[in-house]
């Protein structure tokens, strides 16, 4: 038992970074109950397309409007108690709900004020608790420590937390969300054994200006030649990945002739794909090099784009969908590593509020556009467009690839 919990959780990554693991993963689940339970609890309250479309809505405005004050205020102040008031607040949210909805007083608008609240929390905890690895690792075991928070997030918010939380609300409207409020409280009492070195601005450091720390974060990426095109290598693949995975359900159904079991049968593949890459990845790093995983993982994503365009045999496309849930853990865990190992400690918050906003901006531009080719040009257009587009944009990076790596 020892051996085994050492290879997966080598002890010289340290006792904080396992109370922060255990956080995370239990965090990480209450997500993956949330994401089912939220939309399911609007759809009990509305039958109106619009107020049910808001919960998605809920899920990822948040990030887009609040990342760059969450990342400001993680390198202003102490990172841990961000993170345990942000948790803090979402446990309150999550506490108010579950009462409402026992006494049957909850209404569509309470709820959605709820679970935007909730998500607005999670924003401002995800950002502080990404800062917190690289202040307790290694930058030589950084690779490790974040594929095993990768895995959580695959295993735990994809795979098994939205069917516990339809399970859950099967049994009752109260369950998930309650299930959440104990998963998010045990992850503050996990977070508050954390010991971190001194950091964040002291009491003679200058009156914080919030618009000066977020052009100093927008400014640092910009001239970091390696963030920089890490950040629009996010973008950009993003908005070829938001274009082709917009109209994924319309897809798998006239395409690859498949229902609503075949839709969620395909997300599933891919996370499997993802288990297969979490298992993988530390023999991959130790043979081939982040430049070149960033390479061949560009390659794989346009590609898959080409083979879900041509193909019409579920059987094809769920072999596509394994290998790209392989190499979306393997580039995304790459990908923050590098970040981790160029940004200074106190330009880690607003660095990584950066890369979320292209995160999210690409996907919310990119389902536009993937919306509008599907309706004027049928549902394999967005896919066209995605490879197209990805292809461009590797061979116009491929040489830079290396060098956001820190392989030259």
């Amino acid at each position: 038992m020892i051996t085994v919990v050492e290879r997966v959780l080598p002890a010289r990554l340290g006792t904080g970074f396992r109370w922060l693991l255990a956080s995370s993963w239990l965090t990480n689940l209450g997500d993956g109950v949330a994401a089912a339970a939220g939309p399911l609890l609007i759809a009990t309250l509305t039958r109106d397309p619009l107020m049910i479309s808001l919960a998605a809505l809920v899920s990822w405005a948040p990030p887009l409007l609040f990342s760059l004050y969450a990342g400001v205020l993680s390198d202003r102040y102490n990172r841990r108690k961000i993170v345990l008031v942000a948790n803090a607040v979402r446990a309150l949210v999550l506490a108010a709900l579950v009462a409402l909805m026992v006494t049957g007083t909850v209404t569509v608008a309470i709820a959605l004020v709820a679970l935007t609240l909730r998500s607005i929390a999670e924003v401002f905890a995800d950002n502080a608790t990404a800062t917190l690895t690289p202040m307790m690792v290694g930058k030589d075991d950084l690779v490790i420590a974040n594929a095993r928070l990768g895995t959580g997030f695959i295993t735990l918010n994809q795979l098994a937390g939205p069917p516990i939380g339809a399970a859950l609300f099967g049994l009752g409207v109260t369950w998930p969300f309650a299930s959440q409020l104990l998963l998010v409280v045990a992850g503050v009492v996990l977070v508050s054994r954390i010991t971190l070195p001194p950091h964040g601005q002291q009491a003679d450091d200058p009156k914080p200006d919030t618009v000066r720390e977020l052009i100093a974060g927008f400014s640092w990426t910009i001239q970091h030649a390696a963030v920089r095109t890490l950040a629009l290598t996010i973008l950009i693949f993003n908005f070829t990945f938001g274009a082709a995975w917009s109209v994924l359900v319309l897809y798998t159904q006239e395409q690859l002739g498949l229902g609503a079991i075949g839709f969620g049968l395909m997300t599933t593949i891919g996370g499997i794909g993802g288990l297969i890459g979490t298992g993988l990845y530390g023999a991959i790093t130790r043979r081939v090099s982040l430049g070149a995983l960033m390479r061949i993982g560009l390659i794989i994503e346009t590609f898959t784009h080409l083979g879900l365009a041509l193909t019409h045999s579920p059987w094809v496309a769920g072999g596509i969908f394994l290998v790209f849930g392989a190499h979306a853990f393997i580039w995304g865990t790459t990908s923050v590593t590098v970040r981790q190992r160029a940004v200074p400690r106190e330009l880690q918050g607003r660095v990584g509020s950066v890369n979320t906003i292209c995160v999210y901006a690409g996907l919310v531009v990119g389902s536009l556009i993937g919306g509008l080719l599907a309706t004027r040009f049928g549902v394999a257009a967005p896919f066209w467009f995605a490879f197209a587009g990805s292809a461009v944009f590797v061979v116009l990076l491929w040489r830079q690839l290396m060098h956001i790596a820190h392989d030259d």
